[in-house]
């Protein structure tokens, strides 16, 4: 079992929310890191790859697409 994987069934637990839920699959996983690059990369500031993380799975939990979200970071 990876870190994030033990982490996400952790928090599950302590939650209630069902891990599948929270669980990434390979490719969001490969998105999310390349994003979170390019929000280093593009703004200078590290700190903003992790934000940015939060306002994409917000913006997901609201019912956009990861696929969609990608392409309006990466213009």
């Amino acid at each position: 079992m990876t870190w994030i994987s033990d982490l996400t069934i952790r928090i599950a637990d302590a939650t209630g929310i069902d891990a599948r839920a929270l669980s990434l699959d390979a490719a969001d996983s490969e998105t999310l890191l390349h994003l979170a690059g390019v929000a280093a990369h593009e703004s200078g500031e590290r700190t903003n790859a992790p934000l940015l993380c939060h306002v994409l799975g917000r913006a997901v939990a609201l019912g956009a697409s990861l696929d969609d979200l990608a392409r309006v970071v990466e213009r």
